[in-house]
């Protein structure tokens, strides 16, 4: 047995156009888009009626792949909305994805058109890096890193 790498990250959205857009706006390319639905994805996420719709993305180097995916049926619970789309980076779980950039302030002025908002200030790290917070659709947390020198 031995473990190859990360294959993909799934992210569920409300509005994966919208997301897809965003993504896309970031310089992510699309690998392709389907719908699923029946008995295989019920067998394997283990969700009875599972419907949805997905769009799969990779960065232009090719070594990463996130999986967008909107849930048709079922429908997620309120609550599970508000705990996850409003969570500050400091909640448990998986919070955040760090993509390195160049041109770090043009992007994010790109990615506030599509919505995206600064969590706090781009910062210099020790004239390393350009870092900043930005949180997208869905309440997605992106660092955003833009290596200096």
């Amino acid at each position: 047995m031995k473990l190859k790498r990360i294959d993909h990250i799934g992210i569920n959205v409300a509005d994966l156009a919208a997301a897809k857009d965003f993504f896309v706006t970031l310089g992510m390319e699309v690998m392709g888009d389907a719908d699923v639905a029946g008995d295989l994805p019920e067998r394997v996420m283990g969700l009875p009626g599972s419907h949805s719709s997905l769009s799969m993305l990779k960065t232009p180097d090719g070594t990463t792949n996130i999986e967008l995916v909107q849930f048709h049926t079922p429908q997620p619970t309120a609550r599970a909305k508000e705990v996850f789309c409003d969570a500050l980076p400091n909640a448990p779980g998986i919070r955040h994805l760090t993509f390195a950039v160049e041109g770090l302030e043009d992007l994010v002025a790109k990615l506030e058109k599509k919505g995206g908002k600064l969590m706090g200030e781009i910062v210099n790290y020790q004239d390393i890096y350009k870092l900043c917070y930005l949180r997208g659709p869905e309440g997605i947390i992106l660092e955003l890193a833009e290596e200096l020198g």
